[in-house]
């Protein structure tokens, strides 16, 4: 595990939103068995450790630009559950109005958070040019993306990582290697195991964290902001993790052997956080009980208020359509 500079205060509040994000991936996973979902879904387990801990490394003027499997970054930087499961239902009070019924597109600049372009690595551009929009400002700003190691070896995610050196841009990419780019394992997808290491073809530094482990994460991602601030450049972050169910609600995953899974399932990263807080100290059972109820009342509470919410107006269709001769 890195240093790092977390009080026990903040160390329940990176428990809080993992275990957040886990209950709502877990309600939202039942839903849409249940057939009260709205298109397809994603889940995020396995995860958490990796988007909370990212994102609580960052201040809300910092950009932050998250994927489909990263929603607690969502969380954590104010878009609300019910909002969220407002989006996922295609309500109009969703985060696009009902216009993308999954994760996809869930952005909105009032609070810094660019929404997810499903092709990928196609985010990382975008996000890039908000890096350097803090350069031509000349603000303390940083911009953070994300991509899966599938995409680490598309063109874009070189290209973009090569101009992020040349301009010596604030920007921090990390990526998830889930193991996985959809059916696709890791050994047949490229030679070196280490994808961090590509960043050394760029002159930025690379490196490697336990992508299950929540303050290792923040750790790892505070020094890049400390970095990218200071006007050192970008920095590439390699988390490794595993996708513990499929691709999306539709995949069963029965190309992964069960035995790896087992294997990660031992690594989980809430339970592991839960039980590192207890062995220290930070919390009791009490707490730790306290906290689960909060988060289940708050996830009912967003179900409820989606379902009941209603349907966007066809007669606003056309609204953010723009089309240029």
């Amino acid at each position: 595990m890195e240093k790092n500079d977390l009080t026990n205060d903040q160390r329940l509040e990176l428990y809080y939103w993992m275990l957040l994000t886990r209950v709502f991936d877990e309600t939202m996973v039942t839903m849409w068995k249940q057939g009260r979902g709205v298109g397809g879904t994603f889940s995020q387990r396995g995860h958490e450790a990796i988007s909370v801990g990212a994102a609580f490394a960052l201040t809300p003027d910092d950009v932050i630009a998250p994927m489909h499997r990263d929603l607690g970054a969502y969380l954590l930087r104010g878009i609300t559950p019910q909002r969220i499961f407002g989006n996922l239902l295609g309500r109009a009070n969703g985060v696009t109005g009902g216009r993308d019924a999954n994760l996809h597109g869930m952005g909105d600049m009032t609070l810094n958070v660019i929404g997810f372009i499903s092709h990928l690595p196609h985010s990382l551009p975008v996000a890039l040019g908000a890096a350097m929009s803090f350069v031509h400002r000349g603000e303390p700003h940083v911009a953070l993306t994300f991509t899966g190691d599938g995409a680490s070896s598309a063109g874009l995610f070189h290209e973009t990582l090569n101009m992020a050196a040349v301009w010596n841009a604030p920007f921090i990419l990390i990526v998830e290697n889930n193991q996985y780019a959809y059916s696709t394992p890791l050994h047949q997808q490229m030679k070196s195991p280490e994808i961090a290491t590509r960043a050394a073809a760029y002159g930025i530094p690379g490196v490697t964290v336990d992508g299950n482990d929540v303050e290792a994460v923040y750790a790892i991602v505070q020094e890049a902001v400390k970095r990218a601030r200071s006007g050192e450049g970008p920095t590439l972050i390699e988390a490794k993790t595993m996708r513990m169910l499929g691709h999306a609600i539709h995949d069963g995953a029965e190309y992964v052997p069960r035995e790896l899974l087992a294997e990660w399932e031992l690594r989980d990263p809430v339970k592991r956080y839960r039980e590192r807080l207890l062995e220290a100290g930070v919390a009791d059972e009490t707490e730790m009980a306290e906290i689960a109820q909060r988060v289940e009342v708050e996830i009912a509470d967003a179900v409820a208020f989606a379902e009941a919410s209603p349907l966007p107006d066809p007669a606003t269709v056309t609204q953010g359509v723009y089309a240029g001769e």
